[in-house]
């Protein structure tokens, strides 16, 4: 199985961008990961919110085959804790499917299309987060569910 993670818009900061990076040669040790960043939109400034999670939202979808399990970062998401993330980490797996892709909208959040495409949608907590810090968030999580599918002493209950 690969994991994917498509973002929208670049990190700006480089101790984050470091500390990704960190995450993801992690991840490597474990599973095929991409980081797939789309850039920001030209023009957003033009554009209304609506207009700019459409074509955000047509930008993620044209990354996405039928066959790939979609699950958007979305605040009105389930939460989950680490333990029972990785549990569900471990069902996905299990299944056979092919790609596993987490999606990470623009600031207004995404298209209904996406919406309606997404197997699944999830939380990180109900506070907001930037954007760029979510990337880090969700890099680590994954680290963190292989470490304790693994046994590893990363996670500590």
């Amino acid at each position: 199985m690969t994991i994917q993670l498509i973002a929208i818009g670049k990190t700006d900061n480089t101790e984050l961008q470091n500390l990704i990076a960190d995450y993801v040669k992690r991840l490597g040790h474990y599973i095929k990961f991409e980081l797939d960043i789309i850039p920001d939109l030209k023009n957003a400034k033009n554009l209304s919110e609506e207009q700019q999670k459409q074509k955000e939202g047509e930008l993620i979808l044209k990354k996405i085959t039928t066959s790939d399990i979609l699950v958007v970062l979305d605040e009105k998401g389930k939460q989950f804790s680490s333990k029972e993330f990785a549990d569900g980490l471990q069902k996905r797996m299990n299944s056979g499917i092919k790609k596993l892709i987490f999606t990470i909208g623009g600031p207004y959040g995404f298209s209904d299309e996406v919406y309606s495409r997404a197997n699944q949608k999830i939380s990180l907590s109900k506070m907001t987060f930037s954007h760029q810090m979510v990337r880090l968030f969700v890099v680590e999580q994954i680290y963190r569910a292989f470490t304790i599918l693994r046994n590893e002493p990363y996670h500590h209950d």
